[in-house]
């Protein structure tokens, strides 16, 4: 006589930025999951999944893909971070300079010579030193989220190799 099993799938998708589909299919994959579909979009592309419930160490597997989602979610958090922060330095440097340059036509027109000289001065500065303030913020801000991010690929590196023991 046949006995039938039945197999109970837990099912999961995830959406992720382009730039990682390739380590997220290999983390996903290593704890036991198959991926059944991709669909892609706009810079995002998503992920469905299944897996057997009954699968051994589940609850381990399930930690330690908590832990890789905690890892994606902050890469992305970080990339997205480093372009905000320049772009906001930039718009209120440049918002400054303006702001001064204003400042001194409406000097001159009051003949306040030396407060028009003042406030011109301090706005070309600005103006000119925004394009070399801005390139050394946006590399700062690159080199740092550039080893967090690492770091961040590392704990899901160590995490997938683990779950790989644990199948």
């Amino acid at each position: 006589m046949e006995s039938k099993q039945n197999i109970i799938n837990e099912y999961l998708e995830v959406s992720i930025k382009q730039n990682l589909v390739q380590i997220c299919r290999d983390c996903y994959q290593s704890l036991g999951w198959t991926i059944t579909n991709t669909r892609t979009g706009i810079g995002i592309v998503t992920l469905k999944m299944q897996r057997n419930k009954k699968i051994k160490n589940r609850i381990e597997l399930c930690n330690l893909q908590h832990i890789c989602e905690d890892a994606f979610n902050t890469i992305e958090k970080l990339e997205n971070s480093r372009s905000k922060k320049a772009k906001a330095v930039y718009l209120w440097v440049k918002i400054a300079g303006t702001i001064l340059l204003t400042g001194s036509i409406l000097a001159y027109q009051a003949a306040l010579m030396l407060v028009f000289i003042m406030l011109l001065t301090l706005g070309f500065l600005g103006c000119f030193l925004l394009l070399f303030l801005c390139k050394k913020f946006i590399k700062e801000s690159r080199d740092t989220g550039k080893a967090m991010i690492e770091k961040n690929l590392l704990v899901i590196h160590e995490a997938c190799e683990k779950a790989s023991l644990l199948l």
